[in-house]
Parts: structure tokens; sequence; C-alpha cells
């Protein structure tokens, strides 16, 4: 590494750390960000988790893990569930085992979605599958796509909400339609649900429903709901079975995960029932953004979607992420307020996207103090 790059570097680590602190201290923000809480915040809600504490400790799956996969289970009404260390390892594991009852090693998905951005070609180098995509559009795939896909596949993935191009949900009729399409080539259908909790308000449906469509279902316990980390599986009984023989294999039999069960049956408790009003708020504060972007200086923006269909959306600005940190910082430390977390790149230079997630600090937030966050960002730019 170059002197330059080393110093770019160091800047960056200092940079990071400032914003931290701001963000630690500001009095008014529209959820934590993933790096604020200390190890202490972390561990604090574990003893208030709905669970006997005096009850032995996990080993290899048992106890608290156990009844965590248990109430997984009944929230989507599913058979059985599984718990898995990473929900990178649970898909793995699912698409692998849909292509041994299918006989067939195609996989449809998303080029955008987490497997195939964030996971290092993992489905093809680990698990031996192939890949294709239905449409390459920034959007959820559509039913005619599915049906009309030139060649055959035994599993088609959805990302419920797709989170990459901007957490979007398609509508329940096309849902629908999709597993409809899907089922008439023969395939099975397996919902990448790390963020399905939030879905429901969307769909206006409950997640049992939502589930019934899958023949598989992944969900994350951090995401969305706090926790420190996991997955489960969800599915048939005789599928769930065949996922642990292969979590086994590989790596994910963990000898003891109290922590993380815990810390999931807590968000399961505390974050599961407010994520409706999670998702009315976000809506709120993207039209009070809108409106407020819409009467500044700043040349283009774009909030995404419109109308949020979670509790996290996109926003779109003309300037470089760099220019954006530098205003983010600035305000949170003058004012104590965050409004924005991170700051990437977004295609062509001058222009930078930022996701934007609202939970229980956000819900105290009114249109004038929305409106008035974002004119005092806009006037650091």
């Amino acid at each position: 590494m170059t002197d330059d790059a080393t110093d770019d570097a160091q800047d960056d680590a200092q940079d990071m750390k400032r914003l931290v602190a701001a963000w630690r201290g500001a009095q008014r923000k529209l959820s934590r960000g993933l790096r604020e809480p200390t190890v202490a915040e972390l561990l604090a809600p574990l003893a208030e988790a709905p669970y006997d504490l005096d009850q032995p400790a996990d080993v290899y799956g048992d106890g608290v893990v156990a009844e965590l996969e248990r109430r997984v289970a009944e929230l989507l009404g599913t058979q059985d569930a599984a718990f898995f260390p990473s929900g990178t390892m649970a898909q793995q594991v699912a698409l692998r085992c849909w292509a041994g009852r299918t006989g067939n090693p195609v996989v449809a998905l998303h080029p955008q979605s987490h497997p195939e951005r964030w996971e290092g070609g993992a489905l093809s180098a680990v698990s031996g599958l192939r890949t294709v995509h239905p449409t390459t559009e920034a959007r959820q795939p559509l039913p005619e796509e599915i049906a009309s896909f030139p060649e055959p596949f035994g599993t088609l993935v959805l990302e419920l909400p797709l989170r990459d191009p901007g957490f979007l949900l398609p509508s329940w009729e096309e849902l629908e339609a999709l597993v409809e399409a899907a089922r008439a080539r023969e395939a099975v259908v397996h919902f990448d649900g790390a963020r399905l909790w939030e879905s429901t308000a969307h769909f206006g449906r409950p997640l049992t429903e939502i589930a019934a469509l899958a023949d598989s279902v992944y969900v994350s316990f951090y995401k969305s709901l706090g926790g420190l980390s996991g997955a489960c599986l969800a599915g048939p009984a005789d599928f769930v079975e065949e996922t642990r023989a292969w979590r086994h294999r590989y790596g994910g039999q963990i000898f003891r995960q109290f922590p993380q069960a815990l810390a999931a049956l807590a968000g399961l408790e505390r974050e599961l029932p407010r994520l409706p009003s999670y998702v009315a708020q976000a809506r709120l504060v993207a039209e009070a953004l809108r409106s407020a972007f819409t009467e500044s200086d700043i040349p283009w923006f774009r909030i995404h979607p419109e109308q949020p269909h979670t509790h996290q959306f996109q926003v779109w600005l003309p300037y470089e992420p760099d220019h954006l940190r530098r205003a983010t910082l600035r305000q949170a430390e003058e004012t104590g307020t965050v409004l924005f977390h991170r700051w990437s790149p977004a295609g062509p230079p001058g222009l930078s996207i930022t996701e934007v997630t609202v939970t229980a600090p956000g819900l105290s937030w009114t249109p004038s103090t929305v409106t008035q966050a974002a004119q005092a960002f806009a006037a650091r730019l």
C-alpha cells in the first residue's frame, strides 16, 4: 500500500470514529446505526427475553434454540423451522436441498439479490448450483418473465423485499402470480425473507398467509428484529430435517447459541409487533423529505420508492459520497440530529445513495421535524 493510500485509509477510519461518536451522541435520530450499540447495550435485552433463564443452556441446538425454532414455525405457519448461524448458510443449504429434490441445479433469482451480490459466488463455488436471471431490471420479476424464461430451473428465489434496488415488494396479486408461474413450470419457490417480517403492511396479509405461498422461507433475526445474528429456515418437516443434516456438514452445528436465540426471542416479542408502525412512519418521513427537498436548492433528488414498501427506503442526491458524509457529520455534531447515516456511490460520478431506516427512535418525528432536519442538512451542502 502506498503512503497516500495509507493516509486515506487512516482518514477514513478517523471519519468513521467521528461519525459513530456523533450518532451515539445524537438526541434525535430515525434509527440506531449498527455500529452504535455497545457490548453492554447488546447484552442487556437478553435477560428480558421471554424464556426461563433458569433452564439449562443449549447444547447443539436444544433448549432455547429449539424454543426459537418452534416459535418461528408457529409465526410462519410452517411444520418446522431450523436455526442457522447465518442467512448465507441457511440459503446455501435450502437451495442445495431443493436442487437434490427437483433434480435441477438451476436457480432463478434476481441479479441484485443477496446470494448473487454479497456471497462471493458461493451458490456455484460451494453448492455446485447455477443461477439464471429472469430479469435484470431494478425491480421484482414479472410473472410473464418467469413463465417465458427460455430454460428450465428447479427453484425460483424471491427476495422479499428486494433490498438493493430499494426494498421493493410486488403487490399481493403479483406475488401470487409469480408463484403460480413457477409452479406451472414444476419449480419450487423459496422466499429470501431476510426482511419478510415487515412485509405484512404492504401485502395486507399476515405472515402465515405470506409464507404459505412458498415451499420454504428464510428469515433473519438481526436485520429488522434487532437480534445479534442468526436465521431460520422454515418449511415442511421432512425438508427442514434434511437441512439440519446439511447444516452440520456446512459447519453450522454450533455448541452453544443461547445469546443469539435469546436476542431473537426478545426481538420477536418486542420489535415484531412494532414493525407496522415503523412502516407507517417511514412513509410519513419519505413524504416530508420529498417536500423539504423540493423547496430546497438541491438541484435533483429521488426518494425511492415514492411510497416505501417497508420501513426502509432510498434517498438519491447529486453529490459525491464524501461531500454528503461531511454534511451528515456536521449536522450530527452541530445539532444532535441524525437524518442519514452512510452514503455510497450510485453509478455515475457525482451521484450518491443512502438507505433510510425508521425504527423506534423515529416514531416521535413529525412532518415538521423531518422538514427542519432536511432543510438543515441541505443548507450544509
